[in-house]
Parts: C-alpha cells; sequence; structure tokens
C-alpha cells in the first residue's frame, strides 16, 4: 500500500524589515489555506519565515538582533498559524530564529519546527552549517552575518517519525553539504524538509551568481538520489531590502527528479504528491547502505577540525 503526502512548498515573496509578525503570519495561513484546498497534509515554508532576512545587516546593540527572535513558539502572534493546523488537520515546517535560556545563559539559532496536524510540535532542528562571516565587512553591498548572530547547532541531524514515515529538517547553506542527507539517510529518512534564504549574489564569488539555480537544485536533487529521499527545499524569493534572492522553490522525488516547482518569486504554492514507498525502490538497491556501503575502506581519518586527510 503507497503511503502518499500531499505536501505544499511555501514560498514567500520578499518581507520588508517594517512588516509585523502578524502581517507575516497572515501571508503563512494564506498559504496554509491554499495548501488545504489541494489537499496537502504539510505545508513547508522557508529559513526564518516570520521576519526579513536580517543578518544581511551590521548591528551593534543586541536589543536590535534579538527583536528578529522568538523566545517561545507558539507565541501570542504565531499562535493562529498552530490553532489553525489543528482546524485544518495540515502539518506544517516553519524556519524562524530561537532563542533560548539554556544552562544559564542566552543561547540563539537559526532553527526549525515540524508540526503535526493536531498543532502539536515533534521535532526541532537547529543549522549546523552556518555561511558567511562573523565580523563586518564594509566592502560588502550587504551583510552575511549568521556566524555573528547565530551558534552552531547542537542537536545534530535527527529524524523524526510523523505523516506516516520518517521526516528529517535541515536549513539553507545545510542543503550544500552530502553529510547532511547522509546522516538522515543512515537513519532511514523518506523526506527532508529544508528552508532556505539564498541571495543571487555572492559578495565573495560573483562567478558563481549565474549558477545559483542550478547549484540549489543540484544538491538537493544529488542528496535525493543517493539517499533514496524526498527532499522539498523552500525559499524566500523576489527583491528584499535591495537584495535578489533566488525563489527557485522544488520538491525533488526519490529517483532525483524535479516533480514540483515554484515559477514566480513571490508567495507561491506548489504542490506534490509524494508516495513515500517510493524511497523503497532506491533503499533496498543501489543505495542499500547495509549491502553495499563499505566506510572501512575509504581510507580516511580526520585529523582535525575541517581537515580530512589520508593515513601515512
Amino acid at each position: 500500500m503507497s503511503r502518499i503526502v500531499t505536501v505544499g512548498a511555501a514560498q514567500l515573496g520578499p518581507i520588508a524589515r517594517a512588516e509585523t509578525r502578524t502581517q507575516v503570519v497572515a501571508r503563512l495561513l494564506a498559504l496554509m489555506r491554499q495548501a488545504k484546498a489541494h489537499g496537502c497534509d504539510l505545508v513547508v515554508y522557508p529559513e526564518l519565515a516570520l521576519t526579513t532576512f536580517f543578518p544581511r545587516w551590521y548591528f551593534e546593540r543586541q536589543e536590535e538582533i534579538d527583536a528578529f527572535f522568538e523566545r517561545a513558539l507558539p507565541s501570542a502572534e504565531t499562535q493562529p498559524l498552530f490553532d489553525a493546523a489543528r482546524e485544518l488537520g495540515i502539518g506544517f515546517y516553519l524556519g524562524y530564529a530561537e532563542l533560548t535560556e539554556e544552562g544559564g545563559r542566552t543561547r540563539r539559532f537559526n532553527a526549525s519546527i515540524l508540526v503535526d496536524k493536531s498543532g502539536r510540535i515533534v521535532g526541532k532542528y537547529r543549522k549546523v552549517h552556518l555561511p558567511g562571516h562573523a565580523e563586518h565587512e564594509p566592502w560588502r553591498r550587504f551583510q552575511h552575518l549568521e556566524k555573528r548572530y547565530f551558534e552552531t547547532g547542537d542537536l545534530g541531524f535527527p529524524v523524526f517519525r510523523a505523516f506516516g514515515g520518517i521526516l528529517g529538517m535541515c536549513i539553507c547553506n545545510d542543503r550544500r553539504w552530502p553529510e547532511t542527507y547522509r546522516v538522515m539517510g543512515l537513519q532511514g529518512v523518506e523526506m527532508v524538509l529544508v528552508g532556505y534564504n539564498t541571495p543571487v549574489h555572492n559578495p565573495p564569488a560573483p562567478e558563481h551568481d549565474a549558477l545559483s539555480h542550478f547549484h540549489n537544485e543540484l544538491v538537493m536533487q544529488a542528496g535525493a538520489y543517493q539517499n533514496g529521499t524526498w527532499v522539498v527545499g523552500v525559499a524566500k524569493g523576489g527583491c528584499e531590502e535591495g537584495v535578489d534572492q533566488i525563489g527557485n522553490s522544488v520538491i525533488v522525488a526519490p529517483s532525483g527528479e524535479i516533480v514540483a516547482a515554484c515559477t514566480t518569486l513571490g508567495d507561491e504554492l506548489a504542490v506534490a504528491r509524494c508516495d513515500l514507498d517510493l524511497t523503497k525502490s532506491y533503499k533496498r538497491t543501489v543505495f542499500d547502505f547495509a549491502r553495499h556501503r563499505e566506510p572501512q575502506a575509504y581510507g580516511l581519518i580526520v585529523e582535525r577540525k575541517g581537515a580530512v586527510l589520508p593515513p601515512e
């Protein structure tokens, strides 16, 4: 029997810095209702979906930075999302900036949650692969200060039993790293949800700009195929506070094929009926890790962080 999860990739257009949480949540709710009308079980929103992409600015005062963070979910402003999920019987993935008190100190993460059809949080993820830089670089037209504003995620890459399958989460730059998919793949993941905010222009490497869509699709298609999993990648698009974002939200099958995609740079929904049982064709044949994967033969040792070297 097939296990169908109908997914809505809920792309967002630009979010202005002046937009309130209430205004943004209204947009998210509109997309959620569209998704329900299309029979979706799950709607996936982008990274940092509740605000503009604030790491593009250098702030000196911590209170300015913290205004973009959520201290609890649900909050008064986001409670309508959870209420609507329960009333409509639809789950969601949401990227947000998390501020929490742990171990006697304040911690900040680029995070996401998975919410089931009852409006209950069933999973949390904190972004591991933080891109950008930690210090103000005035030569840039815009900043990318994730390394300054967030800690590296400390939850690893867990998977969650939900929606009749095994789901995992990652965020933006995580999608470019094969370890992201492989760690979840080794846990039997059947669908990876990823939100992102990716600018068209890469200040340190402008020669990559024309390849932004190609690279975006390439990494998710490869991750899907090599791990026999669905991948749902959902972006912000359009010109947000003077910065062009790629959009290019896609739903990728375990074959590596794109089966649904957004075609604009605004608020838009792309829908696909995803059969989780299609993952078996890959997990039990070409990518049967138990039978074919040979990590002991790779001949590599890790000598220091960031360097994988052959044994002497």
